[in-house]
């Protein structure tokens, strides 16, 4: 295996975790992001809509089909970096508190490293 695919296999297990956490306990994410999911129904909306995309794109990105996966690992990089940049924002705004916003910060910047890694082979065969 390449550095690419264990980059790869990584950004998917994040995302699975991630998603399916989002997706079964809304309200957990929710207060881990320093927000009330019960005051705030929307926020479990949110976290809904969140996780069954983030879910849908960690199965792309284990997918057996070759072009499915290069999809995902295109799209994989700009997601990331909107989610690290939309991330920032919310703690410089003061939309979520600030730990949050450094730990939401953290994982997208590293969701960042891991789709560059795994894009790597793409960019090799371009």
């Amino acid at each position: 295996m390449r550095a690419s695919d264990y980059a790869r296999f990584g950004l998917a297990g994040i995302r699975m975790f991630n998603g399916a956490g989002s997706l079964v306990a809304p309200q957990a994410f929710a207060r881990k992001l320093g927000t009330e999911a019960d005051a705030n129904g929307a926020a479990v909306h949110v976290l809904r809509m969140f996780g069954i995309r983030t879910a849908l794109i960690a199965l792309d990105l284990l997918s057996r089909d070759p072009a499915v996966r290069r999809h995902a690992l295109r799209v994989a990089l700009l997601i990331h970096v909107s989610d690290t940049i939309s991330a920032a924002r919310a703690g410089l705004s003061g939309q979520l508190p600030r730990r949050s916003a450094v730990v939401a910060t953290g994982i997208s910047s590293v969701n960042v490293a891991l789709a560059w890694i795994a894009a790597s082979e793409l960019r090799e065969r371009s």
